[in-house]
């Protein structure tokens, strides 16, 4: 009988190891955030690597229809989706986050439970103007009349100081911006997090 190898044969010590991440979009309503977390995660999908979407629509019709707009309960969604996003991190897949996430703190948060290797925050800098023109939901529209915590006119949103990337998609269109992103994938080096990458077209 032949003996048991220490490694199995396939196993090449040189092959680089992916590293899975949480790529969080984070920007005002209406900048872009959901359209290009499906472009991406399309684009993982080519490159073999799974990718999951948490949409923070979608979150706030399921798992977080039980709260509201106030800090605290923007806080807990924060902390739900970073939660979520770990645990598909853990289980090998690339989560891609479309989040206005508003606060400094709550993304902080959701860095720390992720873990800073895996964290990688787009900032989706679309000016607000632009954002309103657009008002794909007719969210702005409502504001105008109803008081219900939008982010950028009823509550502030607090501009990332440090994003590993920015990209405004009032500059560029649609197809550019996710073949910019398609390029931030990468392999199993992490990227830099010292200086923000901006692509404004």
């Amino acid at each position: 009988m032949n003996p048991v190898p220490e490694k199995l044969e396939h196993e090449n010590p040189k092959q680089p190891v992916i590293l899975v991440r949480t790529w969080w979009l984070t920007g005002l309503p209406g900048a872009g955030k959901t359209t290009l977390a499906q472009g991406l995660a399309d684009s993982l999908r080519q490159l073999g690597r799974p990718a999951v979407i948490l949409d923070g629509d979608e979150l706030r019709r399921g798992v977080s229809r039980d709260l509201g707009f106030d800090d605290a309960d923007r806080a807990e969604n924060m902390r739900r989706v970073a939660e979520f996003a770990k645990l598909i991190n853990d289980s090998g897949i690339d989560a891609v986050v479309a989040l206005v996430s508003p606060t400094i703190q709550g993304r902080a948060t959701a860095r720390q439970i992720v873990g800073d290797g895996h964290f990688f925050e787009i900032h989706v800098s679309t000016p607000l103007e632009v954002c309103r023109q657009r008002d794909p939901k007719g969210l702005y529209r409502r504001a105008g009349n109803e008081q219900f915590g939008l982010t950028g006119v009823q509550q502030p949103y607090e501009l990332p100081p440090a994003p590993d990337f920015i990209i405004d998609t009032s500059k560029i269109e649609l197809a550019e911006a996710i073949s910019c992103l398609k390029k931030l994938i990468g392999g199993p080096s992490k990227f830099p997090t010292n200086e923000s990458r901006v692509f404004q077209g």
